[in-house]
């Protein structure tokens, strides 16, 4: 789906909200809520008031890492993005060029046998492309000198601890300044036992708070907990996801079978959490326990059989998030809620402001999720 609207330059959030005056705190964005074609505008502390006792938020607690590395391929300067850590031992990683301004752009991947030099003596070597079409992404084996005998394997210790180290948060041309970890770190985070983590931050869950989460659990709305470790999704291509990393944990599917079965909704928050309770689906159509890596790419063919409703960012016409938010609210809901967003100011991006897809409301409503006029 490609959304026919243009996001002008301005309507990028360049700082996160609670530096845009004093006293604000992340909770003060916008909040853009669809029911269908029907379109309201609210702020996000009005959250609690929209949704009911009994209904479920799917969140994720996978923190964000410092996986933006300087780095050197001979005498010249790179910027190493780690996206995801694969089971045999080797990194997913793009490559990027500094651009003198503290951001970075895009660069051709590879080839294959390039060597990536970084602090703490740590070694990138490409081995190949993540994909078949050769794109942004390679595969990279992290090296080590051992003391004489030549290069050996790094362990993931080794590299976490040069990202914690040296690393600071994945930063794109449309904000206006680096930012501290904590800043890219949702209330919902937590550190996984392996050190495993996102890219890139969960960004739906950002205007979340304490008191925010306190005032919902005492209005009767439950939490379900799931991970899933975001890699690299660059502003300059929209390719679909790649394989993540992701766990449902039982207590989490026993929650949103419950919730289902009593009439409660499941909303999903943000476009991360969507997709690790869709892999977590089985023949039923039943939440079930799993772990392990999902390539699922939701689209309107495809649809949702658990999800009720999406908040989430807003994405840029090309995203392949784009596909995601049709399967779960429909295309005419979709369209119609970016031109109510483009019509009212909203900002764009993961300091931006936040959009919440429910379910139609009334007797007779029913939900377009493919074909609409």
């Amino acid at each position: 789906m490609r959304v026919a609207v243009r996001v002008p330059p301005e309507l990028s959030a360049r700082v996160p909200a609670e530096q845009r005056g004093p006293g604000l705190e992340r909770d003060a964005v916008r909040l853009l809520v669809s029911r269908g074609t029907e379109v309201t505008h609210h702020g996000f502390r009005e959250l609690p008031g929209l949704l009911r006792a009994g209904d479920v938020l799917v969140v994720n607690t996978s923190e964000t890492l410092p996986a933006a590395v300087d780095g050197a391929i001979g005498h010249a300067r790179v910027v190493v993005h780690f996206s995801t850590r694969g089971d045999d031992g080797r990194w997913a990683v793009e490559l990027r060029d500094p651009d003198g301004r503290g951001t970075t752009r895009a660069r051709a991947g590879g080839p294959a046998g390039t060597e990536v030099s970084l602090p703490g003596g740590l070694r990138l070597l490409l081995v190949e492309p993540q994909d078949r079409a050769g794109g942004r992404l390679w595969w990279a084996r992290p090296l080590v000198d051992d003391g004489g005998s030549g290069p050996a394997p790094a362990g993931p210790g080794r590299v976490l601890g040069v990202m914690r180290a040296h690393g600071r948060p994945i930063r794109y041309s449309y904000t206006a300044r680096d930012q501290p970890l904590s800043v890219y770190q949702t209330v919902f985070a937590l550190p996984s036992a392996d050190g495993a983590g996102s890219a890139e931050m969960p960004s739906a869950a950002r205007p979340f708070t304490v008191r925010m989460v306190t005032e919902l659990v005492s209005r009767g709305v439950q939490f379900a907990p799931i991970e899933l470790h975001t890699g690299v999704a660059s502003a300059e291509a929209h390719e679909p996801p790649y394989p993540e990393r992701f766990r449902v944990p039982e207590v989490s599917a026993r929650l949103i079978r419950a919730a289902r079965a009593a009439g409660g909704r499941v909303v999903a928050v943000g476009t991360t959490a969507v997709r690790a309770v869709e892999s977590a689906v089985d023949a039923d159509g039943a939440v079930r326990a799993r772990e392990g890596w999902t390539d699922l790419v939701i689209t309107p063919e495809r649809g949702v059989r658990v999800v009720d409703g999406l908040l989430t960012g807003l994405h840029e016409p090309e995203a392949s998030h784009l596909l995601m938010l049709e399967a779960v609210a429909g295309r005419a809901a979709v369209e119609r809620g970016y031109a109510q967003a483009l019509h009212g100011r909203y900002l764009w991006h993961e300091f931006g402001d936040v959009h919440l897809v429910l379910p139609p409301e009334g007797p007779h409503a029913e939900r377009c999720v493919s074909n609409c006029a």
